[in-house]
């Protein structure tokens, strides 16, 4: 067995959003969620914003959730907007193959009911119906398997997970901002964001809290191939509540708990409390929106 102390992951990531309208825009207000959290286990060792056009009015303010928001005017008339960022994230989280011992799903549901507990008072927030995760019976039905009588919240979320993986693939570009989760449910196919939402719709199905997860990811290339600059993108998992342990996370994507290649964003309901750049424009008719990622490990 290694005793020797491991380093801990430190991460320079890029994000570029790149936005072209057919018309020019007058004027724009807009929200960014670019700057990921302080967390125990995550530090924000240094972040950097620059975008073309400049922007004006420029202010800093954790939202209703805590994840920190940038908000600022773009004053000038343009054709194009690009945005980019630089953070620089050391994360401590350890690798964790399965959920610590926790209560079962029954107490922890009815914890959320009773607002047992402060902890519980603010996470009941996230078992109810979100603006794109709604609940349907056929969800109940599929997540009923995952959680028979008295299995430990934990484990019973894992063992959706692992379902959630088998039965549902990953086809890049198969969904859009319209795809509804009853949409996902019925072709049996997403992305992260959707695999997410699936999730989700599951553990609130059961009376359990559950929030959606904004962060990025580091892939790593397979044998023989060139890691693409670029390549990377945005990514989602889910965090579920159990009492006395406090919020789990687990990414349906991969098929892990998420732990040192994980970098945390923002969470919320579900993706419309953290999509990370929003605004409100004045012209432009439509738009192109080009998004480019890039999770490089410094150490």
């Amino acid at each position: 067995m290694d005793l020797r102390p491991h380093p801990v992951p430190i991460y320079l990531i890029r994000h570029r959003t790149l936005y072209a309208y057919s018309e020019a825009v007058e004027s724009s207000m807009n929200q960014a969620r670019l700057r990921p959290r302080e967390l125990a286990g995550q530090r924000l060792m240094a972040f950097s914003m620059e975008s073309h056009p400049k922007v004006e009015d420029f202010r800093e303010e954790p939202d209703f959730y805590g994840n920190p928001t940038a908000i600022f005017k773009v004053g000038s008339a343009h054709e194009r907007f690009d945005i980019r960022t630089e953070s620089r994230v050391d994360v401590s989280w350890a690798e964790r193959e399965s959920p610590p011992h926790t209560a079962s799903w029954e107490d922890a549901a009815e914890a959320l009911k009773a607002s047992a507990t402060p902890d519980a008072q603010d996470a009941l927030q996230f078992a109810l119906d979100s603006p794109l995760v709604k609940v349907f019976p056929e969800l109940r039905e599929y997540a009923a398997p995952s959680f028979p009588a008295g299995r430990p919240v934990g484990e019973a979320a894992q063992h959706l997970m692992r379902r959630i993986h088998r039965d549902f693939r990953f086809i890049p570009g198969s969904t859009s901002l319209k795809t509804t989760l009853e949409m996902v449910f019925q072709t049996r196919c997403g992305v992260c964001q959707d695999f997410s939402h699936l999730m989700l719709g599951c553990l609130r199905g059961m009376g359990l809290a559950g929030r959606y997860v904004s962060g990025y990811i580091e892939t790593v290339p397979g044998p023989g191939k060139v890691r693409m600059v670029g390549a990377d993108a945005t990514h989602a998992w889910v965090s579920v509540f159990a009492p006395g342990a406090g919020w789990l996370d687990f990414d349906p994507t991969n098929l892990m708990m998420p732990g040192p290649r994980h970098i945390t964003l923002a969470w919320g309901r579900d993706f419309s409390d953290v999509s990370p750049l929003r605004g409100v424009l004045y012209g432009g008719g439509t738009q192109k929106l080009k998004v480019e990622v890039d999770v490089l490990r410094e150490a």
